[in-house]
């Protein structure tokens, strides 16, 4: 099914985001975790594109078995890193024989070492450019990317919504947002987006912090606000990560019933390939504001939550 179809229903979205392990040997946990997140019927589940296209083989391999043997619907990610028009144009038409129907179109970051994205001869240098590629060769369903804070590369928030307006207008159909801790500045980017002429749906992604070093880390990739009851509590447990944990998947799952109270089109969740903080947040909160269509009743009645 194509995602932007599904979306412009207006019914509740709700949909996971997994990764490629660099280890052949991680694979198997990461269908196990398919698995028990499949449980949750959700619209889609993402999979992404690794820094460099370094993981594009196992990206295109997962995708294609989440989608014919889990039977869900699948986002495959696709950058313009390292890759020139005839090499993109060969993981499209790969895509569509193995019957994907959905790609998250996306510049993508330097590679590892560099500061500065440069695009290799005869490649994109902007999403939108690859957008239009995407158009000009099938019919597939588009996402793109928005930052809630702005890009950090973007020289302010409104010309980030312009270049955000670009993509759409380019042919994307929804866009799913950088992760972000402080939901007013959603709302906010939400809000601009509309009236710079974004038409299309968007999904806020939500991510639950699992540890201090992972929360060192976004702030220097990402740089998002970090609300000071959050940053505060994370540095006093910076030494207990059990507990790093658990109030990462508090506060997680109390900023997604305050977006679906505001009449998100749906939560699109980081789950860093680990099954139980979804699990947690569903059954212990979201269950009851979910649509009734959204969720059946796991087998056996309540999920028991374990650490996968």
């Amino acid at each position: 099914m194509k995602i932007g179809e599904g979306l412009s229903t207006g019914r509740f979205s709700l949909s996971f985001e997994v990764f490629p392990p660099v280890r052949e040997g991680n694979l198997g946990n990461l269908y196990k975790v398919i698995t028990e997140l499949s449980e949750y019927e959700p619209h889609f589940i993402s999979v992404t594109y690794g820094a460099g296209g370094r993981t594009r083989d196992k990206t295109i391999e997962i995708a294609h078995k989440v989608k014919e043997e889990y039977g869900q619907n699948v986002l495959a990610h696709l950058t313009c890193v390292g890759s020139t028009r005839d090499d993109i144009a060969a993981i499209l038409d790969e895509l569509k024989d193995r019957g994907i129907e959905n790609i998250l179109a996306l510049r993508g970051d330097p590679p590892e070492g560099e500061e500065t994205f440069t695009p290799v001869r005869d490649g994109f240098r902007y999403a939108n450019e690859l957008v239009e590629f995407i158009v000009s060769r099938h019919r597939f369903s588009i996402g793109v990317a928005g930052y809630p804070q702005k890009h950090p590369e973007a020289p302010s928030f409104e010309a980030d919504l312009l270049n955000l307006k670009r993509k759409v207008d380019a042919g994307a159909d929804f866009v799913i947002t950088q992760l972000f801790f402080e939901n007013d500045e959603f709302y906010r980017f939400r809000d601009a987006a509309i009236k710079t002429g974004v038409r299309v749906p968007i999904l806020p992604g939500i991510f639950p912090l699992m540890n201090y070093k992972q929360f060192l880390r976004i702030i220097d990739l990402c740089r998002p606000t970090i609300p000071s009851r959050l940053g505060e509590k994370v540095e006093r447990l910076r030494d207990k990560p059990e507990e790093i944990e658990k109030y990462g998947v508090e506060f997680a799952l109390e900023q997604s019933v305050d977006l679906m109270e505001n009449e998100v089109a749906g939560l699109h969740i980081y789950t860093m390939n680990r099954s139980w903080p979804v699990k947690v947040m569903i059954d212990e909160g979201l269950r009851g504001l979910l649509p009734a269509d959204r969720l059946r009743t796991p087998p056996g009645g309540e999920t028991k939550t374990t650490k996968t």
